[in-house]
């Protein structure tokens, strides 16, 4: 739910930084209320949408001074007890507005420049929430991934709770998304295996019993070792409980064969390298003590 009300007129342009301070001035204070009522105590707020990305340093979102308005995410009210905000003036309707976004839950607000401001997975969201145009959609996720900003995950659990997946133009870019974070992780499985002098594996790869049906693919596979490496890329998109449930059926058939899974997640590779390192020379060192693995075809993917 959201609301838009109007920023106190000024003389002169306003600076940036006086339009988000005026911007959370008002959120702070019970501007759903009618006019004389008595003003509650101020509450939480945050900048969020496409200022908070601007703040976040998105290339991709407008500068400060460019956008028409600032969205401030808000604790959702009684609407029954606060109908509706009042009416703009025409003075201050010269100058930008500042946009109530409601919200249930507020996400923990991260200090930049000293202003409260959603998080990017969130803002992101908000700012997605006003956008048409598929590619302005497109670059700001993309560049929320390669920009070092969030992880995919987050991202998409934010959209499918606005409930914005159903829309085209954001799923088409949702896939962006996707393709931007498995590439970047893979990079990073790559930069494990070289840096820490892991042995070269086979890369994505499908394993298949001989004369049989398909195992399934994997990312990294060390045949000399019935090692096989897979990164848990999953998103809380539809049909995540049906590709989790065909995961788990894959790893408990290449555990039956002797294979060791080693299961790692993008954030592990871009937080722990070394650790996650750590974990696939010792299930390669340990591989001699096991029952040597069924022979397997490696195809590739």
């Amino acid at each position: 739910m959201t609301h838009e009300v109007p920023l106190p007129p000024r003389t002169g342009l306003p600076t940036s930084e006086q339009r988000l301070h005026a911007a959370l001035r008002y959120a702070g204070t019970d501007a759903a209320a009618p006019p004389g009522a008595v003003s509650r105590a101020p509450h939480r707020a945050m900048i969020t949408g496409l200022a908070a990305l601007a703040l976040h340093c998105f290339s991709a979102a407008p500068s400060l001074l460019d956008l028409e308005r600032i969205d401030v995410l808000v604790p959702e009210l009684d609407d029954s007890a606060h109908p509706g905000p009042r009416a703009p003036s025409p003075a201050a309707c010269a100058y930008t507005s500042a946009h109530l976004v409601r919200t249930r839950i507020l996400p923990e607000p991260e200090e930049i420049t000293g202003l409260p401001v959603a998080p990017a997975p969130r803002a992101l969201a908000d700012a997605v929430a006003g956008l048409t145009d598929a590619e302005d959609v497109r670059r700001l996720l993309v560049e929320a991934v390669r920009g070092g900003h969030c992880d995919p995950q987050p991202v998409v659990r934010e959209l499918t709770r606005a409930r914005l997946l159903g829309l085209p133009h954001v799923a088409d870019a949702v896939d962006s998304l996707l393709a931007e974070g498995r590439a970047l992780t893979e990079g990073c499985l790559y930069a494990m295996v070289f840096t820490h002098g892991l042995p070269d594996p086979c890369w994505n790869v499908e394993l298949r019993v001989p004369g049989g049906p398909p195992v399934g693919a994997v990312d990294a596979y060390w045949p000399d070792h019935g090692v096989a490496l897979e990164i848990d890329a999953r998103t809380p998109r539809a049909g995540a409980e049906a590709a989790w449930d065909a995961y788990a059926r894959k790893r408990e058939t290449l555990e039956q064969l002797g294979v060791t899974v080693v299961h790692v997640t993008e954030a592990k590779l871009r937080d722990a390298l070394a650790q996650q390192a750590t974990v696939v020379r010792t299930a390669l060192m340990t591989s001699g003590e096991r029952e040597p693995a069924a022979y397997l075809n490696v195809l590739p993917r």
